[in-house]
């Protein structure tokens, strides 16, 4: 009899056992289910006013990325430095704060010197060359140093914003025309030595301030794209635009790795490939809006000089000042070898 009830005894905590197994194999799908249903959400940030067309490309993006991925992930969009400054979203971004931010390679260039390049004066003529250059493998190299060594993640460094022109209250035709102004421009090291070299002394200011810094003579003018000058009015404030076309802007959208990782591998593909294919397209609206707005400056009351008026061969030779001062000569050459220019 005792034999018989031992064996009963033995018999019921096996089927317990494997209950309570069951059980947990069950609790693990259903916390497996929870996951799934997790909801992520990117902030992108922008110091562009809200009828910029990146702005509106950044919108398309989220539309993108909302319906790829189900709903599950969001992107909100914040124009006209609502988050604060590019220099203090990217902090954020690198403590892990879901924060994506528009930038550039003078602004990279604090992480990994050389990427600077992409945003010195004449370093391409047009949006083919820009894009050839984010395409050579030094510069992809570059993005892999930024993930690898300093916690940025490059989701794609291929929106064309147009060439920069000055924008002042004279007219700009050569370098010496530079001489004494005060012109705004980012704060980064390859920023302010191309436009010191062009002749004009850099300030650096937030985008947002231009408008009111002209007004109360803070600065004597900027230098900068017409998708930007023209939904900032600065026709208002800013008699000329001198066509010189010393920098093509190319940015990049950038988010921190730590958070970054955090996403399933599915939605990381999907954040860059639509991240590629809007920027893609804003690129080409870009190029295509620039004779539009600059005829609604012009129609407001600025005179757009043009290039043809300037002498561009002296700008271009001044320029190689910056070169030399950010040790950038031998690295262009470089790039022009890959890229066959």
């Amino acid at each position: 009899m005792k034999k018989l009830l031992s064996i009963l005894l033995t018999a019921m905590m096996s089927v317990s056992v494997l209950a309570g197994c069951s059980s947990g194999g069950s609790t693990g799908t259903s916390s497996s289910n929870k996951s799934n249903d997790k909801v992520y959400t990117l902030k992108m940030s922008t110091q562009l006013n809200d009828g910029s067309p990146f702005v509106e490309s950044f919108k398309a993006w989220a539309e993108a990325v909302k319906e790829r991925t189900d709903g599950k992930l969001l992107i909100e969009v914040y124009p006209s430095a609502a988050l604060g400054s590019d220099e203090d979203v990217i902090e954020q971004a690198l403590e892990g704060v879901n924060v994506a931010v528009l930038t550039d390679g003078g602004r990279m260039s604090n992480y990994v010197s050389d990427i600077g390049i992409i945003n010195a004066a004449y370093i391409g003529d047009n949006y083919e060359e820009m894009i050839k250059i984010t395409e050579s493998e030094t510069f992809k190299g570059w993005v892999d140093e930024l993930s690898s060594q300093h916690g940025i993640e490059v989701l794609n460094f291929g929106w064309y914003d147009g060439p920069r022109h000055f924008l002042t209250n004279k007219p700009i035709k050569s370098p010496a025309d530079l001489t004494n102004m005060l012109i705004r421009t980012p704060g980064a090291d390859v920023w302010s030595k191309s436009i010191a070299a062009l002749g004009a002394t850099p300030a650096s200011l937030g985008w947002n301030d231009v408008y009111n810094g002209v007004q109360t003579k803070v600065i004597d003018g900027a230098e900068g794209q017409t998708s930007a000058s023209y939904p900032a009015r600065l026709y208002e404030v800013l008699k000329y635009m001198s066509k010189t076309g010393h920098i093509q802007l190319m940015n990049g959208i950038i988010v921190g790795e730590k958070w970054f990782s955090t996403l399933p591998e599915e939605y990381q593909t999907i954040l860059k490939e639509e991240c590629a294919k809007a920027a893609a397209e804003a690129s080409k609206v870009v190029m295509e809006k620039a004779s539009e707005y600059e005829a609604e400056m012009a129609k407001n009351g600025m005179t757009i000089i043009e290039a043809d008026e300037i002498d561009i061969a002296a700008f271009k030779e001044a320029a190689e000042k910056a070169y030399e001062d950010l040790g950038y000569v031998e690295l262009r050459q470089k790039i022009y070898e890959e890229i066959g220019k």
